[in-house]
């Protein structure tokens, strides 16, 4: 396979769209306290060390969010019942993940800048300028973050939110990157620092599902069933400030219990929830799943009737859309063409205008860029590289073969299809160990690939 010519080819392929970059078992007695279990034995018998094994199983971070069988909490709790998880019946603890010291690292030498930092007490957010301010000498910015600032109202009783860890703290990009990839919705970290006997925010609602994962300290999490049950992105929980605080104030809670280190607590979006500090500095993880629903389809299926040019006409001179009576002469006849679009729309139409809105919720794991430019010039036969973590890709076959990306797709020969499958299935692969390609032709696809930062060597 020649690495140019007139027909497309591993090194000269098609691209278009914009440039780019369980086990099984009783899950233990789930109730309101959620998932209880013998501190040496776990709730199907099994050792602790048996299920630390699990860390390496097919869904690792989303295992180390929730005890028990991973079904059972996909098909009883997930969007539907809060679910509490001990520390016993978990692989791990979170120390790995993050630690008071990484909040002192984060906020003393890291530079961070807002909104990368909320500061808040008793439900009030504090101003930014109470805690920012100029960057020094050959950093022109005026919002670094002030650690002595931070520091004082900490003391004063102040919770600190570290938002977006998932893009700030490696270890926990790693592991959004994993747990979107076993959930399939995207993902989002924050973490709260709250000092002993202090309470950040007042019982609230949030538009996504959330895994709280204590860290340090203990705190003592109160979860309310719904008012407003599962809330879009634009429903928040403000809207119903009235009947939430009604619901927090007068109904018996789903789960009042405290947290410790290791434990972990599921909220799902619309469940009312707060939580206080007790004798100590608390610090847990929220980790948001920012749920993909069906109002989602109906979003794209309405998008999708913009093609339909009937849709696309413009309203009669001198309409007044506020008027119901004006509204409904013209009404059934919109209402038909579009449930008609909608009919006639296809699987292949709606999963293009989706894949374009959701596969880059979530970044990949991050490219090293010198050392992966220095993979791409020591390719060789014998290299092993595998699909970057994280990336979501779909083969589809044909002629050509198209290689559908969050931003893009590339088309090559048909020859490539089974290597190009291999590649792409998320095991090592090694360069001339590849189906149904020439040596040198295997060079030219891995090559291609890695340029177009769909693979990655092994050693990065």
């Amino acid at each position: 396979m020649p690495d140019a010519g007139p027909t497309p080819s591993p090194a000269n392929p098609t691209t278009s769209g914009s440039p780019g970059p369980g086990t099984s078992g009783n899950p233990g007695n789930l109730g309101n306290s959620g998932v209880r279990g013998n501190p040496r034995l776990l709730a199907d018998g099994s050792s602790r060390d048996g299920l630390r094994d699990q860390l390496r199983d097919e869904r690792p971070a989303l295992r180390r969010c929730v005890a028990g069988d991973l079904d059972e909490f996909a098909n009883s709790y997930w969007g539907t019942r809060a679910l509490l998880s001990h520390a016993p019946d978990l692989p791990a603890p979170y120390d790995d993940l993050f630690s008071l010291e990484a909040v002192d690292e984060l906020l003393s030498r890291r530079g961070l800048r807002t909104p990368f930092l909320r500061i808040a007490k008793n439900g009030a957010v504090v101003g930014d300028s109470q805690f920012t301010g100029p960057a020094g000498v050959g950093a022109e910015i005026a919002d670094q973050v002030q650690d002595d600032k931070v520091a004082a109202l900490f003391a004063s009783g102040h919770t600190v939110v570290l938002q977006a860890l998932h893009r700030t703290w490696p270890a926990l990009v790693d592991f959004s990157t994993q747990l979107s990839a076993d959930a399939g919705h995207p993902v989002q970290i924050n973490a709260y620092i709250t000092p002993a006997e202090s309470q950040g925010f007042s019982a609230h609602y949030d538009v996504h599902d959330v895994f709280v994962l204590q860290v340090a300290g203990e705190k003592h999490w109160t979860v309310h069933e719904p008012v407003h049950v599962d809330p879009l992105r634009n429903q928040p929980w403000t809207d119903h400030a009235q009947a939430v605080a009604a619901a927090a104030r007068d109904k018996a809670p789903v789960i009042d219990e405290v947290l410790r280190p290791g434990d972990a607590l599921y909220v799902p979006r619309g469940f009312l929830h707060s939580a206080k500090a007790l004798g100590g500095v608390s610090a847990h993880l929220t980790v948001g799943m920012h749920t993909l629903t069906r109002y989602l389809l109906v979003q794209e299926l309405a998008a999708l009737a913009a093609n339909q040019p009937a849709l696309r006409t413009a309203l009669p001179l001198g309409f007044d859309p506020g008027d119901p009576d004006q509204l409904a002469e013209i009404l059934p006849a919109v209402a038909e063409l579009f449930a008609q679009e909608i009919r006639s729309a296809t699987p292949d139409a709606l999963a293009a205008r989706l894949r374009r809105r959701t596969w880059s919720s979530n970044r990949p794991a991050p490219l090293p860029p010198l050392a992966h430019a220095a993979s791409i010039a020591s390719l060789s036969i014998g290299t092993t590289v595998r699909l970057r973590p994280g990336l979501r890709c779909r083969v589809v076959p044909g002629d050509p073969v198209v290689l559908q990306l969050p931003d893009r797709t590339i088309t090559f020969p048909p020859s490539t299809q089974p290597a190009l499958t291999e590649l792409t299935s998320g095991a090592d692969c090694k360069v001339g160990n590849l189906p149904a390609l020439p040596d040198p032709d295997q060079l030219v696809l891995v090559r291609r690939l890695l340029k177009e930062a769909v693979l990655v060597a092994t050693n990065n």
